[in-house]
């Protein structure tokens, strides 16, 4: 009996070797009796052990009475993961698991070669781990045989239906054997995934491990106030202060991602980045990094991040704060997990608050609200750390000790000291001095700059136009922080802001004009695409629409006189009814002005009109249809003339017959003559 009762023998070994003491609640769930070979749907929280558990669950089912395996003709059983990151991570986890059991493991997923692969399971692989597209090629092409399969795990199946791998999961499990055992693991269990396991597993025992408590036990979360243009300076504070083996920096885009990287590297920082522009090969670099030591920080997106596990990892960063409860729970759960303790901080721009907070109350998760640390707390933390540093009570060696004295014999102790600490902190980035946050601001949800009270500061304050208005969905709300951060400037030295059609107008205290054009420099542009100008004096708020964004001021509109008609247009012509016009049938007529304002028709002189007049009566005898003698039946002529289905050239009682050009008889074609 090991001391993991329940566990295979050989996996317990591995447990213990790997320095395991107990397992979590989702591992003892696992291992239940009433749940052995039988279809599992499992909800458990990010970083709980699933993968360990999951892997303890399957291995009766694969090894049955045998302690190792034997050579496979096909794989025995599939772990389905959303991403390539996860999917590599299970198949390392598996492989320390299994390492006493003689296991084979081939991994599918894409973005690695598809020939590598094939041989892989070409060569007898027990256990396959991939994504569901990958997973789906090699099954369409028939190099992997799935006839054999016994287990099929869904990892994160929550996370692949959300992706869009619904129709890939319902194909790789209508291949699978009927009989085999499938297992689900999902962080939530909407509608969706269970659907899923209804069409998909047999009696299926649900288990539960997630609880509102258990889950950010292991993981302090914090809030830290700053001003809008203060961001990037706090997350350098927040990781000089903390000081992790690894910390995770999430970022809302690819963009943000290039640009807090370049921030980091140029601090000193050993920073790697992941988001989906990158290569495979590249992200796997990146990781590989962060695990061996080479990178500390990794700055990355949320697709990119989702599913990674970093050993080390014991900072997260919201560099943006997250748009949905799921998301800040996501990306927290990657520290904190399997027991080790974790930091998460979000890094909050004192006017997202208030809505942050609401955040975190949907998530279930109370967090302490601060400043970020300031230089003087990190010199602190600094010094705490040298003073406690064990390299400075380990026994010197011979070798040591007669360096140390030849030290001595030469230079003071204080100079010795001195060079030390200089050595030591040489490497660090310096801390940043962040802009001091008002607490009682820190409070407020407004997005737009405090011009509803007048203030003293803004009595000679300066002001400016921005390239873009309503026109382009131009919102105090994201004009203010975008002045704050291009100008580095705060909140406070912002007044009123005014938006028109294709224009805008802020003002500036006095005191903050000059930093203001410093930080835009010679081009007086922000983000490349909106032009900023210093105006004379206060705008006019009233628009003309024919001036762009670049003519400045609005000119005023003129006004109406109280003795014209409103709406008049004086530069319209009175007609003339004595000029030429054309008559209905294409002859220049003559207008003449009557006594009631009312024009008549008047015919040239000298021409006398063919046909009939405009009114359509006839003249002089004559018939009005023109040379054809027969008179008219009575009925008006229309090309639709004796038609009964709205088609031309049909009779009356609906069978196709000839259309009349002349309004009269239908055309006869001649016969022709006998020769």
């Amino acid at each position: 009996m090991t001391e993991f009762e329940g566990v295979f023998p050989a996996l317990a070994q591995a447990l213990t070797k790997r320095g395991y003491t107990e397992l979590t609640p989702v591992q003892q769930a696992m291992l239940a009796p009433e749940i052995t070979d039988a279809d599992t749907l499992v909800s458990a929280q990010t970083g709980s052990g699933k993968t360990v558990a999951f892997g303890m669950a399957i291995a009766p089912t694969l090894l049955g009475d045998a302690e190792r395996f034997t050579y496979a003709e096909a794989p025995t059983a599939l772990i389905v993961a959303p991403t390539r990151e996860l999917a590599l991570q299970v198949k390392r986890e598996f492989e320390w698991l299994y390492q006493m059991t003689g296991v084979s493991m081939a991994s599918c997923v894409g973005g690695m070669d598809m020939r590598t692969e094939r041989q892989a399971l070409q060569r007898g692989a027990h256990i396959v781990v991939g994504t569901p597209g990958r997973l789906r090629d090699h099954i369409e092409r028939g190099s992997f045989n799935t006839k054999a399969l016994k287990a099929v795990v869904l990892d994160e199946a929550d996370e692949m239906l959300d992706l869009g791998f619904r129709d890939d999961l319902e194909y790789i499990l209508d291949s699978s054997p009927k009989d085999r055992r499938t297992l689900m693991f999902s962080a939530t269990v909407p509608r969706s995934i269970e659907t899923l396991a209804k069409r998909f597993q047999r009696n299926a025992v649900r288990i539960a491990t997630t609880t509102a408590q258990s889950q950010h036990l292991d993981i302090d979360y914090r809030g830290l106030t700053v001003a809008p243009n203060d961001r990037d300076n706090a997350i350098i504070n927040v990781l000089r202060y903390y000081d992790a083996k690894n910390a995770l920096v999430f970022c809302a885009t690819r963009l943000t991602v290039k640009h807090m990287t370049s921030r980091l590297a140029n601090r000193g920082f050993s920073v790697v980045a992941l988001s989906g522009e990158l290569s495979q090969n590249e992200r796997t670099h990146a990781l590989q990094a962060m695990r061996d030591g080479r990178a500390r920080v990794c700055v990355a997106t949320d697709v990119a991040a989702r599913g990674i596990d970093l050993p080390n990892l014991e900072l997260v960063i919201h560099a943006d704060i997250p748009k949905s409860p799921e998301t800040l729970l996501h990306r927290s759960g990657r520290t904190g997990r399997a027991g080790r303790k974790g930091v998460c901080t979000l890094i909050v721009p004192h006017n997202w608050r208030r809505r942050t907070e609401r955040l975190l109350s949907s998530a279930k998760i109370e967090a302490t609200w601060a400043k970020p640390p300031s230089a003087e707390d990190i010199q602190i933390r600094d010094h705490e750390r040298l003073l406690s540093d064990p390299m400075l009570s380990e026994p010197l060696s011979d070798l040591e000790k007669t360096f140390a004295e030849e030290l001595l014999a030469r230079h003071s102790v204080e100079n010795i000291a001195a060079a030390f600490i200089r050595q030591h902190f040489a490497g660090q980035a310096a801390p940043e001095e962040l802009l001091d946050v008002a607490q009682s601001d820190s409070r407020g949800d407004s997005d737009a700059a405090p011009h509803a009270r007048q203030r003293e500061d803004f009595k000679e304050s300066v002001w400016f136009s921005l390239s873009v208005g309503r026109d382009q969905n131009a919102e105090p709300r994201w004009l203010l922080p975008m002045l704050c951060r291009a100008g580095h400037i705060t909140k406070n030295d912002i007044g009123a802001i005014r938006i028109q059609g294709r224009i805008s107008y802020f003002e500036l205290t006095p005191g903050s004009v000059d930093q203001f054009l410093t930080a835009l420099g010679a081009g007086g542009k922000i983000e490349e695409n909106i032009n900023v100008k210093r105006l004379d004096g206060p705008p006019s708020m009233i628009e003309d629409r024919s001036d762009g964004p670049e003519k400045g001021n609005f000119k005023k509109r003129k006004s109406f006189s109280s003795d014209k008609p409103r709406g008049r247009r004086d530069s319209k012509p009175e007609r003339n009814f004595q000029e030429p016009d054309i008559a209905p049938d294409g002859e220049k007529l003559d207008w003449k002005k009557s006594e009631d304002k009312k024009p008549e028709w008047k015919k040239p002189a000298g021409k006398k009109p063919e046909g009939r007049k405009p009114d359509g009566k006839p003249q002089d005898g004559k018939s009005p249809w023109g040379k054809s003698d027969k008179k008219p039946t009575g009925k008006k002529f229309s090309p639709n003339r004796g038609k009964a289905d709205g088609k031309p050239g049909s009779k009356p009682g609906g069978k196709p017959g000839k259309l009349s050009l002349s309004g009269s008889a239908p055309l006869k074609r001649k016969k022709p003559k006998k020769s």
